[in-house]
Formats: structure tokens, sequence, C-alpha cells
């Protein structure tokens, strides 16, 4: 029988092989000098001095951390405020704050799922998955977009209970969920919609308000919506929206909301100042996105896999993963930083490098992505050992 560790090294040595392996590389304070395609700060508030202001006046008065969970001492009153800001901004009945994202989407599928069915796009977020995994709830994947796929599901199924969970905007390919089939085909069949919307807020619709408000649904009390704090809004956390049912059910049952510490007071401040500034700029949503659709433009025009992006996510696919790390490795040192997405955030075949477009880029980073993007087309892709990916791959699923 094999040691333990030594089973570590060998799964890590056939990730090695597959080009499947991570590392962490801490930046410096100026992404070492690089552009930065690779976060998420959509809207470019993250070294805002406005939301530095505010962070900083929330430490001052309710000190680095929120000291328990939110049912304890973990609920400030500016958590009361930015739950009450979100709603009113995104149209939203209600909201309750998480401390990430991530437990705002496990809580809000696995509470309202629970002994139903699932019903859940196959492009949809790691965290869905996860989310759909703790529900103990029957899961059905459809394939990415298929809203007969999604209906038929819902209409052949025993349970009583059924949620239809989406991506709003899908984190890798950047696409819209057709959200008015999904909402229309779910209040059909007694579902309710869940919509993560963690790359359509401070992006998609009006002054950034999210995919849901932009197609109209925003007052409608089947649709529950998660978002995230983290990106355009440049802070840290998550949310949920929803109806006053929907997060009683959350605080009652919500087990990534009971057990977990509240978000801290500096995050908390510094996304309401982010949301007050999406109210007082509405043209930098716009601004996001016309740079992503420039983004798009360059790579189409270099021969390049992309897909029209409907918020601040360009894909370039390039197919294995060996291809989509030369290719990162590459435009750092031609002075950008890219995301680089490989198996299992990817299907195979489709590793990536992954733009996010900001809305403070100007005309001179654009011409360096250019050149970057340019010598990436020039370049012929490394080769990955076939070997081992497939058993990598099904080990990190």
């Amino acid at each position: 029988m094999s040691r333990p560790l030594d089973r570590l090294r060998a799964a890590a040595a056939d990730r090695e092989a597959a080009g499947l392996r991570r590392t962490l590389r801490p930046r410096t304070p100026d992404h070492d000098g690089l552009i930065d395609l690779a976060s998420n700060d959509y809207l470019g508030l993250s070294r805002d001095a406005r939301l530095a202001e505010a962070a900083v006046r929330a430490v001052e008065e309710w000190g680095t951390g929120s000291t328990g969970s939110r049912l304890v001492t973990g609920s400030t009153l500016l958590h009361a405020e930015l739950e009450a800001r979100l709603a009113a901004f995104t149209g939203a009945a209600g909201a309750l704050v998480f401390s990430s994202g991530y437990l705002a989407n496990l809580a809000a599928v696995a509470a309202l799922a629970r002994g139903g069915l699932v019903v859940s796009d196959a492009g949809n977020h790691a965290s869905i998955v996860d989310a759909c995994r703790l529900s103990r709830a029957r899961v059905v994947v459809t394939p990415h977009g298929d809203v007969a796929a999604m209906e038929a599901a819902l209409r052949e199924r025993d349970e009583e209970n059924a949620v239809v969970v989406t991506d709003a905007v899908f984190s890798v390919d950047g696409d819209l969920a057709p959200l008015p089939a999904l909402h229309a085909a779910a209040v059909r069949h007694g579902a309710l919609l869940v919509v993560d919307e963690a790359h359509s807020l401070g992006v998609v619709g009006e002054s950034g308000r999210g995919a849901v408000h932009a197609a109209g649904l925003a007052g409608d009390p089947h649709i529950v919506r998660t978002v995230t704090l983290s990106k355009s809004l440049a802070s840290q956390g998550g949310a949920v929206l929803g109806a006053p049912e929907v997060v009683g059910t959350l605080v009652d049952t919500g087990r990534s909301f009971i057990f977990d510490t509240g978000l801290a007071p500096a995050s908390a401040a510094a996304a309401l100042r982010a949301v007050e500034l999406l109210e007082e700029h509405p043209e930098l949503p716009e601004r996001a996105s016309s740079i992503a659709r420039a983004l798009a433009g360059t790579v189409h025009e270099l021969g390049l896999e992309t897909a029209e992006p409907a918020a601040a996510v360009v894909p370039v696919v390039l197919g294995p993963p060996g291809a989509a790390v030369s290719a990162a490795t590459l435009c750092a040192e031609l002075g950008v930083r890219v995301g680089c997405f490989r198996p299992p955030s990817v299907p195979h075949g489709r590793s990536c490098l992954r733009l996010t477009a900001r809305a403070n880029l100007g005309s001179d980073d654009l011409a360096v992505i250019r050149r970057a993007l340019t010598a990436v087309a020039e370049t012929e892709g490394g080769q990955v050992n076939r070997r081992t990916i497939d058993d990598v791959v099904r080990e990190a699923s």
C-alpha cells in the first residue's frame, strides 16, 4: 500500500505532465509593472481613493474584523446599510450579505433546493456546481444555454420543489444566459430561478444594475440573484438578492451564512461606496463594455478564436493547456498579465487566455495589449502529454 504523500507526489507529477500544475505568483502593488487583464477589477475601482477612505473610516469605527457570525456579533449598521443599498440599486426586495460570493451561491442553491430538483447549466461556475452537490437535491445538468433541455427536466420531475440555476454572464466564455426564456419556463413549471450576477453586476444594464434588471425581471419574486462584491465593486464578499421569504430562509437555514464569520466592516464600507459611485457615474459600465468589445475585435482580427462579449470577459481559445500557458507567459514578457484557464476550469481542448476589460484602460494600454496578442497569434502553441490529462481532469472535477 502506497504512502499518502507518495500518492500526492504522483498526482502532482501527473498534473505537471498534463500541463495542469498551478503556481501561486504573489504580485506587487503595481502588478509587477504589467497591464492588468487578469483581475476582475472591471471598473478600475480597486485602487480608488474614495473606496480606500471609506474602508479606513470603517476600520477606525468598527475595528479590523466583524468579530463573529452575522447572527452573533458580525452584523453592523454598515452591513444593514449595504444590504438596503444593494437591494434598491438592483431593484430587489431584499438582500443578505455574505463574506464571499462563493458562500452566497452555496447558501442560495443548497437552502432553496433542498429535497427537490436542481437544474444547472453545464457552463456554471464551480461554486454553483459545489452548491448543487451540497443541496442533497437531485441534480440535472443541461447543455449550455439549452432552455428546452432545462424545461424538459422541470416538466418530467416528480419533486414538488425545483430550482433552475445559471450564471448571468458566464465566467470564461463571457456570454449571456437567455434569462427571459429561462424565467418564463421556470414560472410555467413552478420553479425558482437563481441567477449568479457575479460577472454582470456593475457592467451590464443601466448603471451596471445587472442582467436581470436589464431583462426587465428585477421585480419578479421568483428570481433570486447572487452577486459578488469583489469584481466591479472592488471589495470582497457577496450577497443574495431576493424576496423576503428567500432572505428569511437563508438566515434560518443557510449554513454558509449561519456558521461563517461576517464580512469585515472595511469590505462592507468599500462595497457600499462603490455602489454609490456607480450611481454617480453611470458611464463606467459602458466604458468597460466598450473596451471589452475592442479587445474582442483585436482578437478576431488576429485570427484567434473568441466570442462577442456580453460584459467585460473576453476569451482567447487556444486548445491544449500548454498552448495557453505558453501564451500567458509570452504576454507577461510583453507587458500584459492575462488569465490562463485550463481543465477542469474549462472543457477538454478549450484551454484559453481570459482577458478582462477595465474601464480605466487607455489607448496606450490597448496598443501594448495588441502587440502582445499579435505575438500570441504568430507563435505556435506548445503541446501537452495527452497520456495523463484525462485522469488528471477526472481527479480534479
